[in-house]
């Protein structure tokens, strides 16, 4: 069974398009000031267009407003909502149930113990991520393009699907599913050319090495 992936950090028609016709099963569309990948809900609508029914779209937000929770919602129309920030399992809940979209609750990682965070959040959403712990100076909860270690999740069993994300590109790929076990990947700089500038030609080089995974 391939493995599916998730290409976050969408901004243009070129990396949808690659996206969509290299199999992504997800395409992320960013919601994040401080992010290089940040884009306005009219235009993440616009791009999602040729995607929507077939590809999951999902809307990235960090520890969001109930306003701005409900613009994105209202514009985009996301099938899922990813919360990257320091969202609490109620907040978690109530997100969910204000937009009616499925969560993704991105968790971060360093140590083995970071796993434990899971069992708080998985009655209160539709899968786990676990991307790399940002360092303490950091402007973002993710996208630095570090991996943790990928065995912390080896033999690991969750009660929701789970992503793995942080560090991944498509020469890495097949150690990081070895290693880890994952069923679906999420990633962003490592299809870059530089800081929000995704390539098509990455893209689809890391879709095909998920399909041979």
């Amino acid at each position: 069974m391939s493995v599916q992936a998730k290409i976050c950090g969408i901004t243009t028609p070129e990396a949808a398009s690659a996206a969509l016709s290299g199999g992504a099963a997800f395409l992320g569309f960013v919601f994040f000031e401080k992010s290089p990948r940040n884009v306005a809900p009219e235009a993440a609508e616009r791009l999602a267009q040729p995607v929507r029914g077939r590809a999951r779209i999902v809307a990235l937000l960090v520890d969001p407003s109930d306003a701005e929770l409900d613009r994105v919602n209202s514009i985009l129309k996301p099938d899922l909502i990813q919360l990257h920030g320091k969202e609490t399992p109620a907040r978690v809940r109530e997100v969910g149930q204000r937009t009616g979209a499925g969560i993704i609750k991105a968790l971060p990682v360093s140590e083995a113990s970071d796993l434990n965070a899971a069992a708080e959040f998985e009655t209160v959403v539709d899968h786990l991520m676990f991307d790399t712990k940002p360092a303490k100076d950091a402007e973002r909860p993710g996208g630095s393009g570090r991996a943790f270690d990928w065995t912390l999740l080896s033999g690991r069993r969750f009660q929701r699907p789970w992503l793995l994300a942080g560090g991944l590109d498509p020469w890495n790929l097949q150690e990081a599913v070895q290693q880890s076990g994952a069923r679906l990947l999420d990633v962003s700089s490592g299809v870059e050319r530089g800081p929000g500038l995704k390539d098509a030609a990455l893209i689809t080089a890391f879709l095909n090495a998920a399909k041979g995974a």
